[in-house]
């Protein structure tokens, strides 16, 4: 741990530039060189945490303070510890970002301006970085962990941080403003199904369904816009997997958060600086159907890798999980169907059809309200064919009625009534659903 933090903190030394108009730069600086100086002499064991490296680097800065400037008021001091270790041991300006749990979203555009998301709605932050250097630190002091790499050969990068919260990253020449950097953070605790009942995002009998849709092992697609909560929404449904199966998990950036105990996870690797090596999703997807697999988790399929996960749940892998992004339950059938055809293969439309009817079985799509809150509104069945359409059947809706005084989203869940056509591979598996489920009642 030690060598790791002596190079994030020669990584985040005070950038020098030369419209740094700091008052404090000098004494930034000269402090930074001493903690790392003294902090590479402490005896800090694997045991050791962050939290008390960063007491110990506290007390050292404010001693040097101490001894070189009385001027300084309290206040001062504070600050400039806090920007100290934040560079050094932290994620720079953003950190206390990072350990507010109101934030969900955190938008670097450039070092002048960090917009952040509470409740849904954005706000502009008075944090600011020192130059564009300063904010190229903190992104390589992000990426080089999980051995992805950021620079004018490779200007666009997905990562995460070590709680799984994305990252994403895009930089000069293609980014105009300067470093670009989006943190989509994740609860440090995963949201379980109560905790989505109390934000609103279902009710109490479409989570007992859906509980016992992924326990009967059907296919289920998760689809929504971007931010809709769709990876909330998998982490969720993967928490109704049974303890005793065996899961392969497959992404582009680790998210997932999966507490049961057989959980193998994936992660598909970008090219080199020399364009070789990568592994895409689709190269993983391939590989896990010969680790005998029970479950296989996609955290989103983009690409032809879409073809690969339709013929595993047609060839037995059933109850797999993914998630995909489109506007309406039909559309990302569509979208399936262009993914599917991005996989290079000379397939007819009809026989693609004919594949999405057969594998899934369930479409869950999830919006983001205007008002901010992420809503399941549709969990739909698919059916099968009729001619050359798939048809779809919507099992529960969200109807939204308007908006209440302070301008949040009101309406109600509604079960539309009919029955799924798969009850008997439920009943199959011993699960039997209570026929009021799909009574048409309001909640």
């Amino acid at each position: 741990m030690l060598e790791r933090l002596e190079k994030n903190m020669e990584r985040n030394e005070p950038p020098r530039g030369p419209h740094d108009k700091d008052p404090y730069k000098d004494l930034r600086a000269a402090l930074h060189k001493k903690v790392v100086a003294e902090l590479s002499g402490l005896q800090l064991g694997p045991e050791s945490n962050m939290e008390e490296v960063a007491e110990r680097a506290r007390v050292l800065i404010m001693q040097n303070l101490v001894n070189e400037n009385g001027s300084l008021s309290r206040a001062e001091k504070e600050r400039l510890a806090s920007e100290i270790i934040n560079d050094a041991i932290g994620y720079g300006p953003i950190t206390p970002l990072l350990q507010d749990p109101e934030v969900t979203e955190i938008m670097v555009n450039g070092p002048e301006a960090v917009y952040v998301e509470r409740q849904g709605k954005l706000e502009l932050t008075g944090i600011k970085f020192r130059d564009n250097e300063h904010v190229s630190h903190i992104i390589e002091k992000i990426v080089s962990p999980i051995g992805r790499r950021v620079d004018e050969s490779s200007p666009m990068v997905d990562a995460r941080l070590p709680d799984g919260s994305r990252v994403n990253v895009i930089i000069p020449p293609l980014s105009l403003t300067g470093p670009v950097m989006t943190i989509r953070k994740f609860y440090r605790d995963p949201l379980t199904v109560e905790d989505l009942i109390k934000l609103g995002t279902l009710t109490a009998e479409m989570a007992e369904f859906l509980e016992a849709c992924v326990k009967g092992r059907l296919n289920i697609v998760v689809s929504g816009g971007t931010g809709s909560g769709k990876t909330t929404t998998l982490n969720v449904l993967s928490s109704f997997i049974p303890d005793n199966e065996r899961i392969i998990t497959v992404e582009d950036s680790a998210e997932l958060q999966l507490r049961q105990e057989h959980v193998i996870t994936l992660e598909s690797r970008p090219p080199n600086i020399e364009g070789k090596g990568a592994v895409t999703i689709r190269d993983l997807v391939r590989n896990c159907l010969r680790m005998r697999p029970d479950r296989i988790v996609v955290g989103e399929v983009r690409s032809g890798e879409a073809l690969d996960m339709l013929q595993a749940m047609n060839t037995g892998h059933d109850g797999s999980l993914t998630t995909g992004h489109a506007n309406s339950p039909r559309d990302m059938l569509s979208r399936l169907e262009t993914m599917v055809l991005m996989a290079g293969m000379d397939i007819p439309v009809r026989a693609i059809r004919e594949q999405i009817s057969s594998a899934i079985d369930l479409i869950i799509h999830q919006s983001r309200m205007k008002d901010g809150s992420r809503k399941i509104t549709h969990i739909t069945e698919v059916q099968g064919m009729e001619g050359d359409v798939i048809t779809l059947q919507d099992l529960f809706v969200f109807r939204q009625t308007g908006f209440d005084n302070e301008g949040r989203i009101t309406g109600r869940f509604e079960a539309t009534g009919i029955k799924p056509r798969f009850t008997g591979k439920l009943e199959a598996y011993g699960i039997k659903l209570r026929s009021d489920l799909f009574a048409g009642d309001y909640w």
